[in-house]
């Protein structure tokens, strides 16, 4: 569920906490918890497939990387202090106050924003607009994505999904969108496990009571050999002529996902 959900508008964590709540008496809490710890499966599966990226990024944070890695490090920074500035505070407002909060409700929403985008690019596509791509990336773009990922701390939001269609409202290229965003989880998905530790009051010593550490390893092993297959299939197919299609699914998928949750009790 975590290799899937991760890089689909459906929202992971909402995922794994309506699974883990009904496979294995969770409470909210815990829940929530298991599915910030199992993002790093998706983690070492995007740290993998964009090695390349990463060890580009890293060139550039002592000076030696290309024009293009200098541009996503200074993203990946932008973006990475702007989702903890907004991703903290969400975190521990839903940690402290909310037991089973709203959760459909933003998956629904969500959807419908993928659907106007994916008319969006229809349009472009139409009119032959021209998009932007990586290169283009200003200040003002990476500080709101930051803020859309932030959002992602909410139960029931995607991060991918906010994310892909935060860059594609901005005029970013599909495919770009996708990429940035799965890149964009390589520090947000350490980051969430962090915060999970550092200020919930239920840590791993409570979800392993619960699940044991072999349940949580194989999670995470199946979560990153999914990914693999998912981040593969899911660039190529926006990189095609087939975007408006996936991007109009996506936001169906979402819409659906939503109304499941709120009829399963986690509207």
């Amino acid at each position: 569920m975590q290799g899937i959900s991760e890089w689909l508008p459906i929202s992971s964590k909402t995922q794994i906490i309506i699974v883990s709540t009904y496979l294995f008496g969770l409470d909210f809490k815990q829940a929530y918890s298991l599915g910030l710890f199992l993002e790093a499966g998706t983690f070492l599966a995007a740290l993998f497939y964009f090695r390349r990226e990463v060890l580009d990024v890293l060139k550039a944070l002592v000076g030696r990387g290309s024009q293009e890695g200098r541009i996503l490090l200074k993203f990946l920074l932008v973006v990475t202090t702007i989702t903890g500035l907004v991703g903290v505070g969400l975190f521990l407002l839903v940690s402290e106050t909310a037991t089973t909060p709203a959760i459909g409700v933003p998956m629904v929403i969500l959807g419908v924003v993928l659907l106007a985008d994916a008319a969006l690019i229809r349009y472009a596509k139409n009119r032959k607009a021209p998009s932007r791509g990586i290169m283009d990336l200003t200040l003002k773009d990476d500080v709101l994505i930051g803020i859309a990922q932030g959002l992602s701390a909410l139960p029931g939001v995607s991060r991918s999904g906010v994310t892909v269609s935060a860059m594609l409202l901005l005029g970013l290229k599909p495919e770009d969108s996708f990429k940035l965003s799965f890149l964009a989880l390589i520090p947000a998905s350490v980051g969430a496990a962090g915060v999970s530790v550092l200020f919930s009051d239920v840590g791993l010593s409570s979800v392993v009571s619960a699940v044991t550490v072999p349940v949580i390893a194989v999670a995470i092993l199946v979560a990153m050999l999914v990914s693999m297959v998912f981040i593969r299939v899911l660039l190529r197919v926006a990189a095609s002529s087939r975007i408006t299609v996936l991007v109009a699914a996506l936001g169906i998928l979402a819409i659906l996902s939503g109304i499941t949750s709120i009829l399963s009790g986690f509207g």
